[in-house]
């Protein structure tokens, strides 16, 4: 798809996405065989994660994502087989493979995910030309997935400022150094894990204030608009200069089995309702949903619309005064 013809409300961008093979076993032995069943082998990564739970919910999203060698062209043919409106960017390395195993024992699920491979200089500046591209044709632009190996350090702060000449919103789902490099530049909306909004407050995300101060800490330093942090299962904290909004996570017909894809999905709702023209606290209810909704799946498996519809009946973003608690 060309996106200079074929303009599209939300685009996305995957530097490091896999061919995601998930199995199911009854328990994962330590010695002999584990005898499994496949369930899906489907293309991955985050922005690409996040073109299908946009797709999931009635939306357009394109995604624009790196392909290379083997693996690479399988990934296109799964998501050319799929219908999911995608950009490849072809690279010299192949593209990774990602293993998924769902124990149904334990309800647990495993997720073994290699680094991915090394772009070259010229890759770099090819993603970042088809980036400048895409963007002059979209409204909203998401970042999202974990970044190759030797990215350039200025990468993701690039493709920040590339993306706001071009005229749209970034969304951000990032980590590691690249996150702390594109903090410099100012951004539409940033979404933190515990993990990284641990790094950032230097303690960990245990509850609702927790995350208030992670959000407070990127809104001082003019990093962004609007800052996301999500508390697993208790939910998340939506933040901008008008205050902090506290959405619990609706409580779960069954018990999680795979948190995978929820901060994907969550990414997905809320750039889909933005799209429709909700504002953020509204988006972001839908988005806690969408998550658990997804939480409740095995492996790399998302939502359903329907079970999101259910489970957004039950949330509320709340305006957080004073001390907020669990």
């Amino acid at each position: 798809m060309d996106p200079s013809t074929h303009p599209v409300p939300i685009a996305t961008f995957t530097i490091n996405p896999t061919v995601d093979l998930s199995l199911e076993v009854a328990r994962l032995r330590p010695e002999g065989k584990s005898r499994a069943r496949l369930r899906s082998i489907r293309g991955g990564g985050g922005g690409i994660n996040v073109a299908r739970g946009v797709r999931r919910l009635g939306g357009t999203a394109l995604a624009l994502h790196t392909a290379g060698r083997e693996v690479g062209a399988r990934l296109n043919r799964l998501l050319d087989d799929e219908g999911l409106a995608h950009l490849p960017v072809d690279i010299g390395e192949d593209t990774r493979e990602a293993l998924v195993i769902a124990e149904r024992e334990s309800a647990s699920s495993y997720h073994v995910v290699p680094e991915g491979p090394t772009l070259s200089a010229a890759e770099e500046r090819h993603c970042l030309d088809m980036i400048t591209r895409t963007a002059r044709h979209c409204d909203y632009f998401v970042l999202s997935g974990s970044a190759t190996p030797g990215l350039s350090a200025e990468f993701s702060a690039t493709v920040a400022r590339t993306v706001a000449d071009a005229g749209a919103a970034l969304i951000a789902d990032i980590a590691g150094s690249q996150l702390t490099t594109m903090l410099a530049e100012r951004v539409f909306l940033v979404r933190l894990d515990r993990v990284e909004a641990a790094a950032l407050i230097g303690r960990p995300i245990s509850g609702y204030d927790d995350a208030c101060a992670a959000n407070a800490l990127l809104l001082e330093r003019g990093a962004c608009e609007h800052a996301i942090t999500t508390v697993g299962a208790l939910g998340a904290v939506c933040s901008d200069s008008n205050g902090h909004r506290v959405i619990a996570a609706p409580h779960l017909p069954t018990p999680p089995r795979s948190d995978a894809c929820a901060g994907d999905s969550l990414v997905a709702a809320i750039t889909h309702q933005l799209a429709e023209g909700a504002d953020v606290p509204r988006a972001c209810e839908l988005g806690v949903a969408a998550a658990a909704a997804t939480v409740m799946l095995p492996g790399t498996d998302i939502f359903e619309s329907a079970t999101v519809d259910t489970l957004a009946a039950r949330v509320r973003a709340v305006r957080a005064t004073g001390s907020v608690t669990e």
